[in-house]
């Protein structure tokens, strides 16, 4: 699911309304540095900032098997999302059955995030993901377009590992511990998001249904500070429910269904997802 400062700024909830509040803020204060094992061997710490990375192709694979988000070729996940005027958004998250060789050698599988108001697309976006040994999923890159009356608007965020100092990052760890910090992207000024494990304890309920043993990361954008985002991926699921608590507005992004679709779903154009 995309984590970017377009759909940040549409991606949006009202923590307020959510059992435990309390709880889980005070639980966001977590500051622990922790390392994690990357695909080369060793440990180091998870990526941060600008660092760079240097990954070894033969140590990743296109397909993704990481317990809070199996990506499995074929797959779709639809969510609901409503900002704070009410307004509602669809969203397909669509993990297809291509893939893509990433300018920094890895095999990337191709997820296509699609999000529409009205019947009409206004944002369509390829992401680029791969495992690693280890079970942590990188991030390498975005193809996006945002859309307005059929006619693309913009296509900033878009980025590739690899290509003009952009860096991969992790989506998510390997065996999240709370207070694991790591960078989930890095394409100087159009793309710097961030991630911090908060917990993997939590509980959410959403239309699909209700979850336990919940993780839960704390997500921010370098480049536009005021927003903070908290993320619930269930086990064997995926993302079940997207918070934004601070930013230009506030409201939720929900999960409605988990659907098998042809492999070749959302390998279209931006624009024209099916």
């Amino acid at each position: 699911m995309k984590d970017k400062s377009n759909r940040a700024r549409r991606i949006l909830a009202v923590l307020a309304v959510l059992s435990g509040t309390a709880v889980l803020l005070s639980a966001c204060t977590t500051t622990v540095a922790t390392t994690e094992p990357t695909a080369t061997g060793g440990d180091r710490a998870l990526p941060l900032g600008s660092e760079k990375v240097t990954l070894d192709p033969k140590e990743f694979s296109a397909e993704i098997t990481n317990r809070y988000w199996p990506m499995k070729p074929g797959t779709q996940w639809t969510y609901r999302e409503t900002d704070g005027t009410g307004a509602v958004m669809d969203v397909e998250v669509t993990a297809t059955g291509a893939t893509r060789k990433i300018a920094n050698g890895i095999t990337a599988r191709v997820v296509r995030d699609t999000v529409s108001q009205d019947g009409a697309v206004v944002e369509d976006t390829f992401d680029w993901y791969a495992q690693d040994s280890k079970g942590a999923i990188w991030y390498l890159g975005e193809e996006t377009a945002e859309f307005e009356n059929g006619l693309v608007t913009s296509t900033a965020g878009s980025f590739e590992a690899g290509v003009d100092g952009a860096q991969p990052g992790i989506l998510l760890p390997a065996e999240p511990r709370p207070g694991q910090k790591y960078r989930q992207e890095y394409y100087r000024g159009q793309a710097e998001d961030n991630g911090e494990v908060v917990s993997f304890t939590e509980m959410a309920t959403v239309p699909l249904g209700h979850f336990t043993e919940v993780l839960l990361t704390r997500d921010t954008i370098t480049i536009e500070p005021d927003v903070l985002q908290y993320k619930l991926y269930a086990p064997g699921v995926g993302p079940v429910q997207i918070l934004d608590v601070a930013g230009p507005s506030a409201g939720r992004e929900e999960l409605v269904s988990v659907t098998a679709v042809p492999p070749d779903t959302g390998t279209g154009p931006l624009g024209e997802p099916r």
